[in-house]
């Protein structure tokens, strides 16, 4: 074997007399169907479950940043029976140390029913949530929403998956 530099590589070789076999698997050792049935909580529960530790109030896994995710999936889309949070329609949820919360979003199309009462809607929900100061609310049409923002979650709702 040659090396960049030009100079031969060497190696060490050790010779032994034996080595201990591997273990084989056993039939015995496999779990039995009453043992799986016993495990009651899937692995990935959780670990979906757990909450960022040591996280700011304002940053994603912190009670403020949460509770306005969470105030922002209880608002449905009058259309579409999926809330809009899931739906794609939040861009981005900004929260800053003294609780003032920047929502951008957008709607379906701009010409949506809601369009007018939708931006109010959601910084009257947001504003209730403990530790919130104030909201402001962005509506941006650029880029414009289409299906592929959709969570998996809504997808499945809506029958697409």
């Amino acid at each position: 074997m040659i090396q960049a530099s030009g100079e031969e590589a060497k190696f060490t070789v050790e010779e032994v007399d034996s080595a201990d076999q591997p273990r084989r698997a056993r039939v015995d050792d496999a779990e039995t169907p009453a043992e799986k049935l016993g495990r009651k909580r899937d692995y990935l529960e959780g670990f979906l479950a757990e909450k960022q530790q040591d996280a700011a109030a304002g940053e994603p896994g912190g009670d403020i940043y949460e509770g306005v995710v969470a105030a922002l999936k209880e608002i449905f889309d009058p259309e579409i029976p999926v809330n809009i949070y899931e739906l794609g329609l939040i861009y981005g949820v900004d929260v800053d140390n003294e609780g003032g919360v920047v929502i951008t979003m957008t709607l379906t199309t701009p010409h949506c029913p809601v369009a007018e009462s939708m931006p109010s809607e959601v910084e009257l929900r947001v504003g209730a949530v403990p530790g919130v100061r104030d909201v402001e609310v962005n509506l941006v049409w650029d880029p414009p929403w289409d299906m592929g923002k959709m969570s998996d979650e809504a997808k499945l709702e809506l029958g697409m998956l």
